[in-house]
């Protein structure tokens, strides 16, 4: 169960935003609304299609970063020339 503490003297409002905040962030209020009706096997592969994709994204994102800063090192290492 997820809670919220309300500081004194604060809004109710705000204390509701948080709460909506931390349950978005946790999935709880996806995962409610994605149960609230029967969803078809071609729409549960569709969503979870979607999903990976975003998940992708990300880790080429990353990964990437990591092998262009990899790249930039190496290209600004000074090259000696061979003495003939």
């Amino acid at each position: 169960m997820r809670e919220v503490t309300v500081r004194k003297g604060e809004p109710i409002d705000r204390a509701l935003k948080r709460l909506k905040t931390k349950l978005d962030v946790e999935g709880i209020l996806d995962e409610m609304r994605r149960r609230r009706a029967f969803e078809t096997p071609m729409d549960e592969r569709r969503r979870k299609a979607r999903s990976a994709s975003k998940r992708n994204k990300v880790k080429w994102r990353f990964n990437n970063k990591s092998e262009e800063a990899a790249s930039e090192t190496a290209e600004a290492a000074p090259v000696s020339a061979p003495e003939a």
